[in-house]
């Protein structure tokens, strides 16, 4: 037994170590400096090999840099390093803590999940700059997820707490990140596309980092910069969907007035507005699952993406992830081990009890409650690369099939901490918290499955 201990030891390392290394290859300062080339007055965008744009920057007067999201200081440090004293002007909002030592941009912290009045003060600051370019103006937009929260502007008649009460609503109720951002966007002057409204006629470059399933531009942020795809009616279904009764009558009324046509649509696709906005993805999921497969082999595993799009509650996502571990176990199949088994994307918790924890340690615990009897070479990881799940300190978990008995000699039932969402406690307890502090990125979760 010591033997298959210290295997599982080594298990637990590898996977940190995977871990780590894929958030590494959507570092967002590099991201952006792969991303944007400067060759003399030439500005080309794109990577090496495969330019997506070019623009000639003596064509414009001034060079202006907003933001907003937790990745999004680094990646403003990477157009300082490119552009340097060219730009005139930079703002961005971040989530507290998450900033870097920027020269020529200001940096705004403010609250995430939950938008407060910094997030407020500072979107109203990017709007007057956005509002007071020009046709010889070129703004740089850094966008990354948590940047919808960190841009409340809300809507005539709506107040701060009308928004973070709905936020809160949203949250706790599972509404996907899809759904939270199609009512975020209605409820706001500052998404769905209303920035590029703003900052017409200049041009714009949206360099985004991605969080979202399936790397839909309008649904990042809330797409500020992006034709909105969703209506006052999609909001209107979503809210009959969980039967949000307690909504701020000022939403309320905001909606009415959307569905009667009373107030303006979010501009969309076909809309004029969008002529000079260039808008691009520099970093997403998929590109860190695949460089999670690449360290993977170099220490020996087989490997399987499964997916970067998974979506779904998270209790039951995680069975299905132990469900393959225990194939594996079973069958060498769907491959042999040692193996390695990778899925991103992002899951959501349905909040029933008053604990503490996130998405990617419920899904820990209850992973590890299915892999009680398995032998100890199985080893789950599962983690936010923001470095925050939900409102803790902590990234995910790292759970084996010891962890519900680590639990019991501890005095705590992984079950009944489980049915109290109340993970971080029992995984603190237990020493299976995945701990890596803010990593200033931001594209979704990743999971892995190792078994040897």
């Amino acid at each position: 037994m010591e033997k298959e201990l210290k295997q599982l030891k080594k298990m637990r390392s590898e996977a940190e170590e995977i871990f780590m290394h894929c958030l590494r290859a959507v570092d967002p300062f590099q991201a952006v400096k792969n991303f944007i080339h400067v060759e003399g007055d030439r500005l080309i965008l794109g990577t090496k090999g495969n330019p997506k744009t070019k623009l000639n920057m003596t064509e414009f007067d001034r060079i202006s840099l907003v933001g907003a999201g937790k990745a999004t200081a680094p990646m403003a440090k990477a157009i300082e390093d490119l552009l340097g004293e060219k730009i005139q002007k930079g703002i961005i909002n971040v989530k507290y803590g998450f900033t870097e030592d920027l020269v020529f941009t200001e940096v705004i912290e403010a609250g995430h999940p939950v938008p407060d009045e910094n997030g407020v003060k500072g979107t109203q600051k990017i709007l007057d700059l956005l509002h007071g370019a020009g046709e010889k103006d070129l703004i740089f937009s850094v966008i990354s997820g948590g940047g919808s929260a960190l841009l409340p502007h809300p809507a005539e008649n709506m107040t701060l707490s009308d928004k973070q009460e709905i936020t809160r609503l949203l949250l706790a109720c599972g509404a996907s990140i899809d759904e939270i951002n199609a009512v975020r966007k209605h409820i706001a002057s500052s998404k769905g596309g209303q920035m590029a409204r703003a900052a017409v006629p200049a041009t714009v470059v949206n360099l985004m980092l991605s969080d979202v399933v399936g790397d839909k531009m309008d649904v990042i942020a809330s797409g500020p910069f992006v034709p909105d795809s969703s209506a006052f009616k999609d909001v209107e279904a979503i809210f009959r969907k969980y039967d949000l009764d307690d909504i701020p009558a000022s939403i309320r009324e905001h909606l009415k007035a959307g569905l009667e046509g009373r107030i303006p649509e979010t501009p969309k696709e076909d809309d004029a507005i969008f002529d000079r906005v260039f808008n691009f993805i520099v970093g997403s999921n998929i590109m860190a699952l695949e460089t999670a497969s690449e360290k993977a082999k170099e220490l020996g595993y087989e490997t399987l993406i499964l997916s970067s799009m998974v979506e779904g509650e998270t209790r039951e996502v995680a069975l299905v992830h132990t469900a393959i571990a225990k194939e594996i176990v079973k069958t060498s199949r769907p491959i042999p081990p040692p193996a390695c088994i990778i899925s991103g994307g992002e899951t959501t918790v349905t909040i029933r009890g008053d604990g503490l924890g996130g998405r990617n340690q419920e899904f820990g615990l209850a992973a590890c409650l299915d892999l009680v009897g398995l032998p100890p070479r199985v080893v789950v990881l599962c983690g936010g690369s923001d470095g925050n799940d939900g409102p803790t300190n902590a990234a995910g978990a790292v759970v084996d099939p010891f962890t519900v008995t680590r639990g019991k000699e501890a005095g705590i039932s992984a079950a009944d901490y489980l049915k109290n969402n109340d993970a971080y406690h029992f995984l603190e307890k237990t020493q299976d918290l995945l701990m890596t502090g803010p990593t200033n990125t931001n594209v979704m979760d990743v999971r892995l499955i190792l078994v040897r």
